[in-house]
C-alpha cells in the first residue's frame, strides 16, 4: 500500500464495536481471529491470507505463545519475524482451533472459506471482507491496512513503558526499514502535550 494516502488507525472504541459486530456474523470465531490478527498482531492482508496452523502451534498441536511468520508467508526477503501472540488472539485462536477440530491441521490456513478449508482465502478476498466491514459500520478512510496502522501506531506509543525502542517495532512489523516503520505511526496530540511538560 503507497504510504502517500493511508488508511485511518482504528480507536479502542471503534475495535469493540467491530468486535461487537463480528459476534453476530455468519462466522463469529473465525472473524475475530481475522480482525484480531490485524489489530493485535499487524499482519498485513497477504500474511493473514498466508497464515497456517502450524505457524501458531507447537509441536504438540497446542497454540503457542508467538507467531513463527516465515518469509515465504510476508513480503519475501525480509518479511518473515516472530510476533508474540496478544493474550485476546490467542484465546481466539484456541476457540477456532477447538470448533474446527481435526480441520485445524498444521498445512490448514487458520482463515479459509466456507468452500476452501485447507487452501485458504484469497488475499484479495481478505482485503474485500475488511472494506465491506469497514464501509457497512462508516468508518470511512479505512482498509485491510488498518489494523496493521492500529497495531504499530499503539506498539510504538507503549514500547518505552516496555522498556523497548522503535527498533522492536520495526521487527514487530516486519519492515526492512525503520523510516518505513515511522511513517506508520500516527502522532498524539495527548503524548507532545505531556511530553513538553515534562522537559
Amino acid at each position: 500500500m503507497a504510504l502517500g494516502k493511508q488508511a485511518k488507525v482504528l480507536t479502542d472504541k471503534q475495535c469493540r464495536i467491530v468486535l461487537r459486530h463480528l459476534e453476530e456474523s455468519r462466522y463469529p470465531v473465525r472473524d475475530k481471529v481475522m480482525f484480531l490478527l490485524s489489530i493485535k498482531a499487524g499482519l498485513r492482508a497477504k500474511e493473514i491470507a498466508s497464515i497456517t496452523w502450524a505457524m501458531v502451534t507447537d509441536a504438540n498441536g497446542n497454540v503457542s505463545d508467538h507467531i513463527a511468520l516465515p518469509n515465504t508467508a510476508s513480503k519475501g526477503k525480509g518479511g518473515g519475524r516472530t510476533i508474540p501472540l496478544n493474550s485476546d488472539l490467542k484465546s481466539a485462536l484456541i476457540d477456532h482451533q477447538s470448533r474446527l477440530g481435526d480441520k485445524a491441521v498444521p498445512q490448514a490456513h487458520i482463515i479459509h472459506s466456507e468452500r476452501e478449508k485447507i487452501k485458504g482465502m484469497a488475499v484479495g478476498s481478505i482485503t474485500v471482507w475488511f472494506h465491506r466491514l469497514y464501509a457497512g459500520m462508516g468508518f470511512d478512510g479505512c482498509s485491510s491496512h488498518s489494523g496493521r496502522r492500529t497495531f504499530i501506531t499503539k506498539a510504538a506509543h507503549k514500547i518505552t513503558e516496555a522498556g523497548g525502542s522503535l527498533r522492536d517495532i520495526q521487527q514487530l512489523a516486519g519492515h526492512s526499514d525503520l523510516s518505513t516503520t515511522q511513517r506508520y505511526i500516527e502522532g498524539s496530540s495527548q503524548a507532545k502535550v505531556k511530553v513538553v511538560d515534562l522537559i
